[in-house]
């Protein structure tokens, strides 16, 4: 089992506002809704193609959607040394943005695995050539499912609160019965945050517990949860150097396993990394931080993020100097072809909705 690398940075927390606060927003972006063989995706695209460079790709946690996961992130000031040199791709599970529909009676949530398997289409007709994956819980085990499913797709993987495990029999149970003495806001809180936090932090568990309980349709929010409940275990395995490094199934592109010391998904990161190529993954575990590392510490996810594109040729070393790297080997990306994404292509698509 791969040792645990405390990240021993100090930083100006950012001032946590509400629901219509200022770091919650999106600025300068564009919205589509995306047909796809499972149905419709919403997507929030900010910046057109950068060259050969591979687009940003996020992917949201169970509960939340890309605004509450990602945008204290890529609104963080030290965020745009990286932003400027992508185009960002934000993901609204189905029914999970903002003033999203309630689904109508009957509708059939995709599987987990179908939702995975609705990212090829978004991307092609979207004109993305290659991705560079941000996932968080939910979010990060759909983005590993793309990556083994379509290696060329993926560059890169920044995964936070990584669980590789099928919901096991005593996890399952567990799950109904706090299903039956609580409400599903409180089941998700607890997916998100420790008890210590839940007594702790209050204002950011009142911010959260707000925009779980009222920014997304509990129906459809459910409905996710429920598909995220019922994944199945990833057919994911260390490689043996010298003896099976062709032929097993795992992850081709460099990897970055984030988690905080206070989350509840350390031991599943832990056994996420013990499934991972040691040769091109690295683990960091935030000191001082909890169950949403990119949203209560986002400078230091900031540094991280910089550190592992850099290693993977795309941006310049300057000024990059507080995080000094563990134990890892970020390979370039040779042979990117052009990526990203074009305006004009997507308004004459008939599977892609401009939307207000």
């Amino acid at each position: 089992m791969e040792k645990l690398h405390d990240v021993q940075l100090t930083e100006i927390k950012p001032l946590l506002t509400g629901q219509n606060g200022s770091n919650l927003q999106d600025f300068d972006c564009q919205e589509y809704d995306v047909e796809t063989a499972h149905g419709v995706l919403h997507i929030t695209v900010k910046g057109a193609g950068k060259g050969n460079r591979p687009t940003i790709l996020t992917y949201h946690d169970i509960g939340l959607n890309h605004k509450s996961c990602f945008n204290t992130l890529f609104n963080y000031v030290d965020m745009q040394d990286v932003t400027q040199h992508f185009s960002i791709l934000h993901v609204d599970a189905p029914g999970q943005q903002d003033n999203a529909p309630v689904f109508p009676t009957g509708y059939q949530y995709p599987t987990i695995d179908e939702l995975a398997e609705m990212l090829p289409s978004v991307l092609t007709q979207l004109q993305v050539k290659s991705v560079i994956g941000i996932g968080v819980g939910a979010g990060a085990y759909i983005l590993t499912k793309l990556a083994l499913k379509e290696p060329t797709l993926v560059e890169g993987l920044i995964l936070i609160n990584m669980d590789p495990c099928a919901k096991g029999w005593v996890g399952w149970a567990a799950s109904k019965l706090s299903g039956w003495t609580s409400n599903l806001v409180d089941v998700i809180m607890g997916h998100h945050f420790s008890s210590d936090e839940l007594a702790e932090n209050k204002e950011i568990i009142q911010t959260f517990r707000l925009h779980i309980s009222q920014d997304i349709p509990q129906e459809n929010m459910a409905m996710f949860y429920s598909s995220y409940q019922s994944r199945t275990d990833l057919q994911m395995e260390r490689p043996v150097p010298g003896l099976n490094e062709d032929s097993v199934s795992t992850l081709r592109c460099p990897a970055l396993l984030v988690v905080g010391d206070a989350s509840p998904a350390v031991d599943a990161v832990v056994e996420c990394n013990s499934r991972m190529n040691p040769t091109n993954t690295t683990l960091l575990k935030m000191a001082d931080c909890g169950g949403l590392p990119q949203v209560v510490q986002p400078g230091k996810v900031a540094e991280a993020l910089k550190y592992f594109v850099q290693g993977m040729g795309y941006m310049p070393a300057a000024g990059m100097t507080r995080l000094v790297r563990s134990r890892t080997r970020s390979t370039s990306s040779a042979g990117s072809s052009e990526g990203g994404w074009s305006r004009s292509a997507t308004n004459t698509d008939p599977h892609i909705r401009m939307t207000s």
